[in-house]
């Protein structure tokens, strides 16, 4: 059963007097139902919400219905759930700790397919995928890219398996938990794919929706260990007389790592 939504925290350096002065219970209800749908990626009925936050179902009721409204949240084809839209995550990536990952981290990108004649594309876990925040291509004559914006299966890409890779299991729990297919976790064979990957420190393989393309990804650590972000260079071996075209796999690799280790740095 969910736990009553506690609304009595206070913000840092805010004495209960200024709590009790600035109080403003309609926009208290509105953040209670977003930060509890947050960790429902199934969703809640309005009776789960309403048991949840131990509110009565009328103010509830006209709370959801503004949220409706303002596109926060939404209701299931069959209207009988409600679950976060996409518009967080889409002001989110205005807030500056996303525009200034992206903005240290774009011209890195940028020399590293300078150097390989490679493109390379930044990741970060967007609910139960992987989505692709920024990219950079050389300036040859042809190119294999992602598109900014794309999102990506967290269990069958690359970049996917690496951000799970590098979780500990509190956090990887968290993301598996938002992927729906998955909701007892992953097989011991996944796990040991994953155990893998993490030991060595990156992966490299074969891609599995394109042939002739080797995904590698490199992971870039926070603060408390865990990836925040990766790196995936799509390689495709050049047969062409392009001074860089004695690039090998192992070379952008090595690259590539570089690159991720100078991201962190910032």
């Amino acid at each position: 059963m969910n736990k009553p939504v506690e609304t009595t925290g206070k913000a840092a350096g805010q004495s209960s007097g200024d709590e009790t002065r600035y109080r403003a219970p309609a926009l208290d209800k509105g953040l209670d139902i977003l930060e509890l749908l947050a960790n429902e990626p199934g969703g809640l009925t309005r009776s789960e919400i309403v048991r949840a936050m131990n509110r009565s179902p009328s103010e509830i009721y006209r709370m959801i219905e503004r949220l409706v409204a303002r596109a926060y949240i939404c209701r299931s084809a069959e209207g009988d759930r409600y679950a976060l839209t996409m518009k967080l995550f889409l002001l989110g990536a205005a807030h500056p700790p996303l525009r200034r990952l992206v903005s240290q981290a774009q011209p890195l990108m940028n020399d590293f397919a300078r150097r390989t004649i490679q493109s390379v594309h930044l990741v970060l876990q967007e609910g139960p995928c992987a989505a692709v925040v920024a990219q950079a291509s050389h300036r040859a004559n042809w190119e294999f890219r992602l598109q900014v914006g794309a999102q990506l299966d967290m269990l069958s890409t690359g970049s996917g398996q690496t951000l799970l890779a590098f979780q500990d299991d509190s956090a990887r729990a968290r993301i598996l938990q938002a992927i729906q297919t998955v909701p007892q976790g992953i097989d011991a064979a996944r796990r040991a794919m994953l155990d893998k990957v993490r030991k060595a420190g990156y992966r490299m393989e074969p891609s599995q929706q394109l042939v002739g393309v080797t995904d590698i990804s490199v992971p870039i650590f926070g603060m408390d260990g865990n990836a925040i972000a990766v790196l995936t260079c799509p390689y495709i071996q050049r047969l062409d007389t392009h001074p860089a075209s004695d690039v090998s796999v192992s070379d952008a690799l090595e690259v590539l790592r570089d690159t991720a280790n100078q991201i962190a740095l910032h």
